[in-house]
């Protein structure tokens, strides 16, 4: 009975926490969008906010993991990952842009391979071709590709070799150490370009600028709260549930509905990575 209300503990978490990421991402689309703010600025605000939310989590060994050249190179990634979705998303409808971001995970199943030697299976490789085929739908680049939806893309292949950095280096330190490192350091890079990007700062101005961090660093810091409580495979299906409520708030805040070519592709980005995950699932059973 507990271990049933401990894996139920892990859905609601992961369901709040994949439902908070886009809706930082929406506020930090009604900066740029509606209040002219820089996409820099949106993303620098989020490393400097998340780093001040995340200080009691520094202990001895953060310290050390800051003299780690790798740790800064992860966040070198992430700031790249970051400050690209950013600028994707100052032009772009949120569901298109985290449909287009969904190329992350693809291009790091291929660095997996490539890099971290990991074993390639047919079945999963088609999964990951579909996939792509989803995010090709969504950007559609000859026919109605937009210059947001190729920062998308960027941002997404930035994110898939975090997610590579991540899994290299997760036995360096704690996941607690490893999420203000990965905060604070993106927060030193970009404070020399950014410093004088800072707008005046009205009450919807810092409203949004806190709600974009606040969300973002919160949907993050539950996610190590459910994947204490269960296992990976079991959670990461859930990870596609930012796609869905990307459209509702983009339906909701932006008044953007997606068309139907699109909604296709979204279709076959949720199956194809529900399947791989439930596909990954079972091989780990059965190892």
């Amino acid at each position: 009975m507990l271990a049933i209300w401990t894996m139920w503990q892990a859905l609601i978490i992961m369901f709040i926490a994949m439902s908070m990421i886009p809706a930082g991402d929406t506020a930090g689309k009604l900066l740029s969008s509606a209040h002219e703010a820089s996409p820099l600025y949106v993303a620098w605000s989020r490393f400097v906010i998340g780093s001040l939310i995340a200080l009691p989590l520094v202990r001895a060994d953060t310290l050390r993991l800051m003299r780690d050249w790798r740790i800064w190179l992860r966040a070198m990634l992430l700031t790249g990952g970051i400050t690209n979705i950013q600028f994707a998303l100052q032009t772009a409808p949120v569901a298109d842009v985290f449909a287009a971001f969904f190329v992350g995970p693809i291009f790091s199943y291929v660095l997996s391979v490539v890099l971290l030697k990991e074993r390639v299976t047919p079945l999963r490789s088609v999964l990951m071709a579909l996939g792509f085929i989803g995010v090709l739908l969504v950007v559609r680049p000859g026919f109605q590709a937009s210059s947001g939806l190729g920062f998308a893309l960027v941002a997404g292949l930035f994110y898939g070799a975090f997610l590579n950095a991540s899994r290299w280096l997760s036995a360096v330190g704690r996941p607690g150490s490893l999420l203000f490192t990965q905060l604070f350091l993106s927060a030193v890079l970009m404070t020399p370009f950014c410093i004088t990007l800072i707008p005046p700062l009205s009450g919807t101005m810092m409203t949004l600028t806190l709600a974009s961090a606040v969300f973002s660093m919160g949907g993050n810091f539950l996610l190590l709260f459910a994947y204490a409580r269960a296992d990976a495979t079991t959670l990461a299906p859930f990870v596609y549930f930012q796609l869905i409520s990307a459209v509702i708030l983009g339906w909701l805040v932006f008044h953007d509905l997606p068309d139907a070519v699109t909604i296709a592709g979204l279709c076959l980005i949720i199956g194809a990575g529900l399947a791989s995950a439930l596909l990954n699932r079972r091989n780990v059973k059965v190892t």
